[in-house]
């Protein structure tokens, strides 16, 4: 097939509309339920109070703001596919936005501006002395928004083609809460059961990670990688190629799949996570210093790929060695010489994990 045909074929695939809409339009849609705006993505955005009043700033000015990107569903409903942020902002400040169990948010109280220093205080709600005046109101209702509309005639993966192209590379969110939010537009309870598997203790306690990983749902990331490459045959560990791409993609081939067995790997998440905190503790996946006899530092990725995903294929296998067996082979790690020049520094995740994955499961095999 040549490129003009592929490009005729994809753009077939994707039927899209737009048009602009007053403010006052998207606050109707929105009330009558008609604009799913997932406040499940909420918690994975971070504007501050300031970004927020400077939203507010830009349409009392004027200034033209981006057009939002949403997907029609079949129920006609549109899916916000971008632009929840700013949407969201105007939504809490006129006092209408809820949260994801349905209650709302604390109406949005502005902070003073570059321009507009005398929005510090203001609110919408009408009979407070800082409210804002019923023309200024006007003005933010009759402002508009463009919107981009991905018809529901499209192919079915469009809308998370298009979350994951507009959400990627100079974007706020870190890669998996890209992920966390394709998943719940996909299979809501499968990012329930995927985000609670971090909660564990021994989990948490292994991997010791700072707040700043956690805020970007690093946690999530790992048990990610665990669900998909613990059990991964290894004849596809060879054909990652880029790891990122390549976790998304499992992971939407896992949300459409109608038998995926949950409590399988719950137990051997758990399992895995158990046993290592019981042996090592926050040591599990810290370089481990020869000379010194110690482990230290930080959180490894490297080993943790060795480790944790090298344990957990035994487990399910009922090939893993004595648990007195474990401290030293995690130790050993640092002698061996195919972990040390595929951990290093400059070596990207393609070229390791086909070389990493499998040594761990030999590592740990009794």
């Amino acid at each position: 097939m040549s490129l003009v045909d592929e490009i005729d074929k994809k753009r077939r695939e994707i039927r899209t509309d737009g048009y602009p809409l007053s403010i006052g339009e998207w606050i109707s849609m929105y009330e009558k339920d008609e604009l799913d705006i997932h406040p499940e993505f909420q918690r994975f955005y971070r504007w501050s109070e300031h970004q927020k009043s400077s939203l507010i700033e830009s349409i009392l000015l004027g200034i033209p703001l981006p057009q939002v990107f949403v997907s029609q569903r079949k129920d006609g409903v549109w899916d916000v596919i971008d632009g929840l942020q700013r949407l969201s902002t105007i939504f809490q400040f006129i006092g209408i936005l809820k949260d994801e169990k349905n209650k709302l948010v604390a109406p949005l109280k502005l902070k003073g501006t570059k321009y507009l220093p005398a929005l510090e205080g203001v609110v919408w709600n009408e009979g407070s002395k800082h409210s804002l005046s019923s023309d200024l109101q006007l003005v933010i209702k009759r402002s508009k928004i463009s919107s981009s509309i991905v018809l529901k005639e499209s192919d079915e993966t469009a809308k998370y083609d298009l979350f994951q192209r507009l959400n990627t590379g100079g974007s706020e969110l870190s890669p998996q809460e890209v992920r966390n939010c394709l998943l719940v537009m996909t299979n809501q309870n499968l990012f329930k059961w995927l985000k609670s598997l971090p909660s564990n203790d021994s989990f948490k306690s292994t991997t010791a990670l700072s707040d700043r990983p956690l805020e970007e749902a690093y946690d999530v990331e790992l048990a990610l990688r665990f669900v998909i490459l613990s059990l991964i045959d290894i004849n596809d560990i060879k054909s990652v190629g880029d790891v990122g791409v390549f976790l998304t993609e499992n992971m939407l081939d896992i949300a459409q799949r109608k038998k995926f067995n949950k409590t399988k790997i719950s137990s051997l998440f758990n399992d895995t996570f158990n046993l290592l905190n019981n042996v090592l503790g926050d040591d599990s996946f810290k370089r481990f210093n020869i000379s010194k006899g110690r482990h230290e530092g930080g959180f490894l990725l490297s080993l943790f790929e060795v480790v944790a995903l090298g344990i957990a294929h035994n487990i399910e296998n009922n090939t893993l060695c004595n648990n007195d067996q474990i401290s030293e082979k995690v130790k050993s790690i640092w002698e061996n010489k195919e972990f040390t020049n595929w951990s290093a520094s400059g070596v990207n995740a393609s070229r390791r994990l086909p070389r990493l994955i499998p040594l761990g499961r030999t590592l740990f095999h009794n």
